[in-house]
């Protein structure tokens, strides 16, 4: 099959998007959110009541990482750089999940949330990539910043519909970008890559109506398959997915920034355990936390449950300091690194 082409203008319709009805992208069955009578409250709990907590007393560990490393490193290696972005070694080429190196993730670099840690490496460090691998346009998974530092030793870029518009508008050259609806798949260089459902939203504005589409991704190497969420609420699309593609050697799922409020767009922890089963995944990384204040949760408090959670079930978690390269064909023990930086 092929991608839909870009559109001239990230606001125009996707009449062939079957996602993309009354103006916008829409999930298939409304999720469970903050209403708009709950937002004011919510809002003032973030700006004055936060449990002091939700930020580490100090910068959790990091390590040092060159690129000699990352070229030296076995196929099928994964380094976690922070937040949701990862990368990726796969058949000898080098792949970014939702590269966000800038100091805040906001439209802003003077407010917003801010930094637990720098990132192992600067962009300007990283060897070229093959692909950028984006899920969706919220600001703690598409820095406009790290785009366009990237679009020059990047090959390609892989994005949801209206998020390859977007990049484009930005000046990244549109023959580098590939969009894609759910179910759709595109193949670079023997990584087969396919769009899948996820449940959740978008927009770089705080009341905008879901102007491109969020996604979750299959990344097929020809020695491993793997599973990025994205952002997510828990659905049925789990196990749907995990019937057609699975079983996945790993599964890179969100579990941070939650609140039983927005349980609909972003997971609970044991609702993260129960996605991981319903992919049919072999072992479980947990993404989405360890950088960013997103919630009221503490910050130690995704890690801390999840491992527990997983172990319980007999599910074997990676966890790697940030900036540690990890063979996933033979991965090591990994250690519960966040405590070391903890209140």
């Amino acid at each position: 099959m092929t991608t839909l082409s870009l559109s001239a203008c990230r606001s125009t319709a996707y009449p062939d998007s079957p996602q993309f009805r009354d103006g916008g992208f829409r999930n298939p069955v409304a999720p469970k959110t903050v209403g708009w009578r709950e937002m004011p409250a919510m809002l003032w709990r973030f700006a004055f009541d936060k449990p002091a907590d939700t930020v580490p007393a100090t910068a959790p560990p990091v390590a040092a990482l060159t690129r000699e490393q990352l070229l030296a490193a076995p196929d099928g290696s994964l380094v976690r750089f922070g937040h949701s972005t990862v990368l990726l070694k796969l058949d000898g080429a080098f792949w970014l999940t939702d590269p966000v190196f800038s100091e805040r993730a906001s439209p802003v670099q003077w407010a917003g949330p801010k930094r637990f840690h720098a990132p192992p490496m600067t962009i300007a460090q990283l060897p070229p990539i093959k692909g950028v691998i984006l899920s969706h346009d919220h600001y703690d998974h598409l820095d406009k910043a790290a785009v366009l530092e990237l679009a020059a030793k990047t090959e390609h870029f892989l994005a949801p519909l209206g998020v390859g518009d977007l990049l484009v508008e930005w000046g990244v050259d549109a023959a580098k970008v590939r969009q894609l609806d759910w179910w759709q798949s595109t193949t670079i260089d023997g990584v087969r890559l396919t769009s899948t459902p996820s449940q959740h939203f978008s927009g770089r504005a705080m009341f905008a109506d879901n102007p491109t589409l969020w996604t979750s991704w299959v990344i097929r190497s020809s020695t491993l398959n793997l599973y990025f969420s994205g952002d997510t609420g828990y659905f049925d699309g789990f196990k749907q997915i995990g019937e057609k593609y699975g079983p996945f050697d790993l599964t890179l799922l969100e579990c941070g920034a939650y609140n039983p409020q927005w349980a609909g767009v972003h997971m609970l922890p044991e609702q993260t355990l129960q996605a991981h089963l319903d992919l049919r995944g072999r072992r479980l990384l947990p993404i989405h936390n360890g950088t960013f204040d997103l919630a009221m949760h503490a910050w130690t408090d995704p890690m801390e449950r999840i491992t527990a959670l997983a172990r319980e079930a007999g599910v074997e978690t990676l966890t790697p300091v940030m900036g540690t390269p990890v063979n996933l064909h033979a991965p090591p023990a990994t250690s519960a690194w966040w405590r070391t930086a903890s209140r």
